[in-house]
């Protein structure tokens, strides 16, 4: 995903769609765009800017563990797709939004592309590539419309090339969207900006003649945490004391009000029955107020009951979105920070494949990835028996290249004290080097235990490696254990 922009405190459209049964909906789509499934399905976002990555084989494996058959990638890196090969997961495939001047002005550029990232996968016992994302969200308004001239040109090229290698009737061409591309104060009032009006018309008749849905990302933690007016409890799905009435229609939820804004948007352009996939949805569990396991958890399970449920919106009753991929799958501890620490933090599972907290996506409460492969368990704390007076600078450089978001105000790790902050920082960094003994040094003010210093909800955590860990040195219960746990102990308190 690109920098998750304001999900606006849109609610949505008028009420055309009540007169139409949920049969009717379904013919009025099977004759607009051939046999697609209605019932939803939940997929996650895969994404890898990762400081600790596991192994794809691993990934894949997790997601087979909990049943989630659909995943969403943000470009098509060899090392992934080799992993989703044979794998039966439904794939869609991205292409950055840096790539999309060349693939506009160039037919042999898409030909490359399609050829090298999606015709070398789609063999027997490949990948079920199901999709291919011509950019990510390339009409954000931070852009400044630097991308947005390229889009459909990029997507006719591409469409050519699907077609020359006999791909264009099972791999549909789709443009994530943010929630930003419309506007409105009311829901049945949702309207495209108007300097993106003439584009995404052209963008939304070339996906309508090609059997392509709409995808859209939808961020109420966004709307929440970017305006101290919005209503907590219209963010979530338990209910709300801010519902917005909208004529007829009343919304209980930033999500249906955004949806509908967007159904809203297309009716105005004569594309009211557009299928809608949802690309991006979720809540970050650390580096901001309110992005925490409880609040992720309660969002999160409310969106899934509420898409499965079929319930649809207000505008369209029991037609929820074709698909609902949550963001993400894992934390991405490698994240540009620019629109906030929690970009690091999106993950229902952790960076090593261990779910943060329970969920139930339809198949029962998530399981962790199996076999993980950790560096041994050793973590680098600061020396309580040396002066710290001097580590201001050790600690910026060690969060200059590891994760420390937790660190700041709004995260897991707020409240663990000035000499705590250090620690963490020093295991940050170490653990990053693979435990190389020299990125413990930190001119003598760092130390090496055994025993784990995590306190309270604020892991210092291990590192996950390429090779077996069983051989690794795992010592735990040596005197110095004891020694230095005691040590630590006192000093931190």
């Amino acid at each position: 995903m690109g920098f998750k922009k304001m999900a606006l405190i849109t609610h949505l459209p008028k009420q055309e769609q009540t007169l139409f049964s949920f049969v009717a909906v379904s013919v009025l789509l099977f004759l607009c765009w051939g046999v697609i499934e209605v019932e939803s399905g939940i997929g996650v976002n895969w994404g890898t800017i990762s400081l600790h990555k596991m192994s794809p084989f691993t990934v894949v494996d997790l997601l087979k563990q909990n049943k989630i058959q659909k995943v969403k990638l943000f470009d098509a890196d060899p090392a992934v797709m080799k992993g989703l090969m044979g794998s039966g997961l439904e794939v869609m495939v991205g292409i950055p939004n840096d790539m999309l001047a060349g693939l506009s002005s160039s037919t042999s550029a898409a030909d490359l592309w399609v050829a090298q990232n999606v015709s070398r996968y789609i063999v027997k016992g490949g990948v079920n590539i199901k999709y291919v994302a011509v950019g990510n969200e390339p009409f954000l308004t931070s852009y400044s419309g630097q991308y947005q001239s390229y889009v459909v040109p990029a997507m006719t090229n591409l469409l050519q090339s699907l077609a020359k290698a006999n791909l264009a009737r099972n791999v549909k061409l789709v443009v994530p969207c943010n929630a930003d591309a419309y506007e409105s104060s009311l829901p049945s009032q949702g309207t495209f900006r108007p300097e993106l009006t003439p584009i995404i018309t052209q963008m939304v008749s070339l996906l309508n003649s090609n059997g392509s849905p709409f995808v859209v990302n939808i961020y109420p933690f966004l709307s929440l945490y970017g305006n101290s007016d919005f209503p907590q409890d219209y963010a979530f799905f338990e209910g709300t004391t801010h519902a917005v009435t909208d004529g007829p229609n009343v919304y209980y939820n930033a999500f249906d009000g955004n949806l509908d804004t967007l159904i809203a948007a297309l009716a105005k352009i004569g594309y009211g029955q557009m299928p809608i996939v949802i690309g991006e949805v979720g809540w970050p569990t650390d580096g901001a107020l309110g992005a925490n396991l409880t609040a992720a958890r309660v969002f999160n399970q409310g969106l899934v009951n509420h898409v499965l449920s079929n319930k649809g919106t207000p505008l369209r009753p029991q037609v929820p979105p074709m698909d609902v991929y949550l963001f993400s799958l894992l934390d991405e501890g490698a994240k540009s920070v620019l629109p906030g620490n929690f970009e690091r933090h999106w993950g229902i599972f952790s960076f090593d494949g261990q779910s943060k907290y329970p969920l139930n996506l339809g198949n029962g409460l998530l399981k962790n990835a199996k076999d993980v492969e950790y560096l041994p368990y050793r973590w680098c704390i600061a020396n309580p028996m040396k002066d710290l007076a001097e580590v201001t600078n050790h600690v910026r450089l060690a969060c200059s290249y590891a994760d420390c978001t937790t660190l700041n105000y709004g995260g897991s790790c707020n409240e663990i004290g000035a000499k705590g902050n250090i620690s963490y920082a020093f295991n940050s960094y170490y653990q990053l080097q693979k435990q190389n003994p020299r990125s413990c040094d930190f001119d003598g003010l760092g130390m090496v235990t055994f025993l784990n210093p995590s306190i309270g909800e604020c892991r210092f955590l291990v590192g996950v490696s390429d090779y077996a860990s069983s051989s690794g040195f795992r010592l735990q219960n040596s005197w110095i254990s004891v020694l230095l746990i005691l040590l630590w102990d006192a000093w931190l308190f």
